[in-house]
């Protein structure tokens, strides 16, 4: 009777260990088969499913389009005296390294502020050359133009106080603690009544220059309010 109750014992826990097997089987089968299903649809889905967006380039890369009435733009100063700086408005390339219209100073680009047309571009070296031609070329601006600058290598070092008043009278808050090897861009304009907001400014500083004598480069981007007038 022992060796009969023991038979059924195994016996029992042999049927017991393959029900368990094979029950195990079948819930990985699903799981497999849930799981490899799944996949399938969502790659259908997601292979059919039309987009819901069509994205575009903005204008000189910006990071938003501009409203209407405005004039795209995006500029960086120069890094320390190797690369020029460049300036884009409203898709065109004003002023570049590679355009070889760039030098050491103050670089400016003038826009017609009705049609955001170009109307000249020039670089006046603030280290080696004289502030006589700035001041005459400032002087000459017309009412209405928007003034773009942007600072490569030493922007300040020639620079007198006639030269930063008309630099600030143009809408720059910086013009006046501009120094030497300081980064700076800035866009203005010929009559504006308050400061610009489109300006930036970081001091020469040794304890927190990116490169060894100069600071960081500087970019900006934004939308320039077209003249209506």
């Amino acid at each position: 009777m022992m060796v009969r109750a023991g038979s059924i014992l195994k016996l029992a826990a042999l049927i017991f260990a393959f029900l368990l097997a094979v029950f195990l089987a079948f819930q990985l089968l699903e799981i497999n088969v849930d799981f490899k299903l799944s996949n399938v649809i969502a790659k259908s889905l997601s292979t059919n499913e039309a987009p819901t967006k069509l994205t575009r380039n903005n204008k000189c890369g910006l990071s938003k389009s501009c409203p209407p009435g405005h004039f795209a733009f995006k500029m960086a100063s120069g890094a320390a005296s190797v690369v020029g700086p460049k300036i884009c408005l409203e898709d065109k390339l004003l002023m570049s390294s590679v355009k070889n219209n760039v030098g050491r100073g103050i670089n400016v680009a003038l826009v017609n502020g009705k049609t955001g047309d170009l109307i000249k571009t020039d670089f006046f070296d603030m280290w080696g050359g004289d502030v006589a031609p700035l001041i005459k070329f400032l002087k000459e601006i017309e009412e209405g133009t928007v003034v773009m600058m942007a600072s490569f290598d030493d922007t300040a070092t020639k620079l007198n106080d006639e030269a930063r008043k008309l630099i600030a009278d143009l809408g720059s808050s910086a013009a006046n603690t501009l120094a030497f090897r300081d980064n700076w861009i800035f866009v203005g304009g010929k009559g504006i009544k308050t400061k610009s907001p489109f300006e930036q400014h970081v001091k020469n500083n040794a304890d927190t220059n990116k490169f060894e004598g100069w600071p960081e480069v500087l970019e900006m981007e934004g939308c320039v309010p077209q003249r209506q007038d």
